[in-house]
């Protein structure tokens, strides 16, 4: 398979600069790919797709007729990031979280940012993600956002953007982990010779934040992973976190509070919980605190966890941060807590809750893309210039009904990466989803989860629309003497494939 054809079709591409013309940082891996043998890249596709089965990294989607077990569908060709622009999404990314984190914790206290009127009090007040269970809560460390996965988005002119943040119990990064497994196998010395960033040391990093969250006195902390069960569809990720960082995949009906602490049942008697990594929405966790009706959560968790006998990750409450109407306030919300201007940039949002705002989105419900802000997963959403005139007025409908529910943004031409379509290469929408760990320090793993709209011309990654995923590769800085070392690297490669 050759580039010969491929067009960029005025998107910006991850891969090349121009049809024909790969970007600097790109060209040892399009040499590589040109490189192989007529059929060779289909069968390395399709072996791809049989150790996914094989490995069993799958995902659930529900509502559909197709069944609810799916393997996630990857796409072999990596997307490539350059050292500079890593650098300043590494910087942005940890300005955000930090600034994130203070907002949080000033929210369930004082509120000072309302007060100062950086950030309406009706807005927080109206929020469906605000849990009064949290004020006055100070989790360890006053760490409140451990986990964050960050939705990025390039817009036509090359520029990031910050889409979406997901601050609660963010998934996906399982998938980059078996992503980078695989593509190992499947292009062994190419890493080597493009210093490609590893994300290997991932699981050792979240273990090492999760201890660091653990009451004072404990030397050795128990850290549990806490999951819904095998239905949820983030079940393969809950255990292959859990099986990497050598803990115990537990549900609700494992752990017990006694004496004040969270207790785990085990074949040899009851073990105490120190650290909680929880992948259960807030309103599950704790049927004493929240939802009485909850039978996936421990009954009494809230109250071990106030009473600092226990760390959660991330801590209830943070949904606040991740609410889509909150997210247009947040280069605001860095300006007040860091005093600095944001690295990474918002997508313009309209407000519809604010009165002039809404008139605009009603106006041009075809050219924007319209959002709920309490769902996810390309969910409760309407973009405009895909939709029809009836999708449009059902739309305008439910956000006249209720105006805080809904935001809406322009339809960003989003960048494209080459993707394999039966015998050729196609370009395909992109974002990107980094993984951000609040520990003792901030770390934000290298790369991230590449989704690719598979479907030609979609805007919507998410897997459970019909998305998809690639391998990221960010290449570290070089020197000349590298450059070089490189170049007779890549020939051999070449020589040898």
């Amino acid at each position: 398979m050759k580039f010969d054809d491929y067009k960029t079709d005025g998107f910006y591409d991850e891969i090349f600069e121009a049809s024909g013309v790969p970007r600097e940082v790109s060209e040892p891996l399009i040499q590589r790919i040109e490189s192989l043998p007529e059929g060779d890249l289909h069968r390395r596709q399709q072996a791809a797709e049989a150790a996914f089965m094989q490995m069993g990294i799958t995902f659930t989607v529900y509502g559909t007729d197709e069944g609810t077990e799916r393997i996630f569908p990857f796409d072999i060709m990596p997307r490539v990031i350059e050292p500079d622009d890593w650098s300043r999404i590494e910087r942005g990314l940890k300005q955000r979280i930090e600034a994130l984190n203070l907002f949080v914790h000033d929210i369930y206290h004082d509120q000072k940012i309302v007060k100062d009127g950086v950030v309406p009090r009706e807005l927080l007040e109206s929020a469906d993600s605000f849990r009064h269970q949290c004020v006055g809560l100070n989790p360890p460390r006053d760490i409140w956002v451990h986990i964050t996965g960050t939705d990025l988005v390039r817009d036509d002119s090359g520029e990031l953007h910050v889409l979406e943040d997901n601050l609660r119990c963010p998934s996906g990064v399982s998938y980059v982990l078996q992503n980078r497994e695989i593509l190992k196998r499947t292009f062994p010395r190419l890493f080597e010779s493009m210093q490609v960033q590893p994300v290997y040391d991932y699981p050792n990093r979240l273990l090492a934040a999760l201890q660091y969250l653990a009451p004072d006195g404990v030397a050795e902390p128990t850290v549990v992973l806490l999951t819904p069960g095998m239905y949820n569809s983030a079940y393969f990720e809950h255990a292959y976190l859990a099986q990497q960082m050598g803990i115990e995949l537990v549900e609700g009906r494992d752990l017990v509070i006694q004496g004040g602490f969270v207790m785990m049942r085990t074949t040899k008697g009851f073990q105490r919980v120190d650290v909680i990594y929880r992948r259960i929405d807030d309103d599950f966790i704790d049927p004493k605190a929240f939802r009485e009706d909850s039978c996936l959560g421990v009954p009494g968790l809230m109250e071990a966890y106030r009473a600092g006998r226990v760390a959660l990750a991330n801590a209830p409450g943070t949904g606040i941060a991740d609410d889509k109407a909150v997210y247009a306030y947040v280069p605001d919300i860095i300006k007040y807590y860091l005093k600095q201007d944001t690295i990474i940039p918002n997508v313009p949002t309209f407000l519809c809750s604010e009165p002039e705002q809404l008139k605009h989105v009603l106006a041009n419900l075809d050219k924007l893309v319209v959002k709920a802000v309490n769902l996810s997963g390309g969910y409760g959403m309407l973009i405009g210039p895909h939709s029809t005139k009836q999708e449009q007025d059902a739309f305008a409908a439910q956000i006249k009904a209720n105006p805080r529910d809904f935001i809406a943004q322009p339809t960003l031409a989003l960048s494209r990466a080459p993707t394999i379509v039966n015998d050729q290469f196609e370009g395909r929408h992109v974002d990107l989803r980094p993984y951000i760990l609040y520990g003792e320090d901030i770390f934000v793993m290298p790369g991230g989860l590449t989704r690719v709209a598979l479907r030609k011309g979609s805007l919507v990654v998410n897997s459970s629309q019909g998305g998809g995923s690639k391998d990221t590769w960010v290449v570290a800085k070089t020197t000349p003497a590298q450059t070089q070392s490189q170049s007779q690297s890549n020939l051999k490669d070449s020589e040898n494939a």
